[in-house]
């Protein structure tokens, strides 16, 4: 069963990968055995994360990377393979979901800012990243979605398209880079991450959920482990709900 989730001779490339759910997989992918780029705006923090990973004895690459910004992504896939040759995983983890006045009031610099970082990125990075997939060996894109793609809210419109683009965007890739490239989708619902600490106390102790609670940044961990690993090479195109089940 191990075998299943071993990621031994792997290359894994996070973004967002310096905190919250990003770290907690970049930290458990080198646990299985994958070497990991990690990458998000500070490079400081990626630096941390990298120090964490190399003391598991595996290899990392710090990676300052704005993943709204076109022309970062293209240098970030060329520093990805000129370090480790190949890319197996990649996890379009990095978003950003600010809380607009109301959708009048949304200014163009926020809606642009928010349709960047969490679908313009993605696509871009998903493309580039899976074409070399496919033209090599194969292998396996996350992309991290929201709750608020499929339950949508007042004042998230930007978010709650971008992400719904992103669901979206999973399906095309895993029929553009198939079969040997596997695409899908962790549904993620609320996690006590970094951006918890702003929730009021109510909301950091319930949730409008089966589960009741909002989930433990390292609950995230197997459902990745499974979609990045052998565990999953029949599950591609899918749209993974980790969210406590919410309603």
């Amino acid at each position: 069963m191990s075998d299943l989730f071993d990621l031994g001779g792997k290359v894994a490339l996070i973004t967002g990968g310096s905190r919250g759910l990003g770290r907690e997989m970049a930290l458990a992918f080198a646990r299985a055995g994958a070497d990991v780029v990690v990458t998000s705006r500070k490079v400081d923090a990626c630096r941390e994360v990298a120090t964490e990973i190399e003391s598991l004895g595996r290899r990392a690459l710090p990676y300052a990377c704005h993943v709204g910004k076109w022309d970062e992504i293209d240098a970030l896939v060329e520093a990805a393979y000129a370090t480790f040759g190949h890319v197996d995983i990649l996890v379009n983890n990095a978003g950003m979901s600010p809380l607009a006045p109301s959708s009048a009031e949304t200014s163009e610099d926020l809606f642009d800012k928010v349709v960047a970082v969490n679908f313009k990125g993605p696509f871009r990075l998903g493309a580039l990243v899976g074409r070399r997939m496919a033209d090599g060996d194969g292998g396996s894109i996350i992309n991290v979605s929201s709750s608020g793609a499929l339950m949508p809210r007042p004042r998230f419109g930007p978010y709650a398209g971008a992400k719904a683009a992103l669901n979206a965007l999973t399906q095309v890739l895993a029929l553009e880079y198939g079969p040997s490239v596997r695409v899908n989708t962790i549904s993620a619902g609320p996690f006590l991450t970094d951006i918890s600490k702003a929730w009021p106390a109510e909301a950091r102790e319930r949730a409008r959920s089966a589960a009741g609670r909002p989930g433990r940044p390292e609950e995230i961990v197997t459902s990745a482990l499974y979609l990045a690993s052998p565990a999953s090479s029949f599950t591609t195109g899918a749209l993974l709900r980790v969210d406590g089940g919410l309603y």
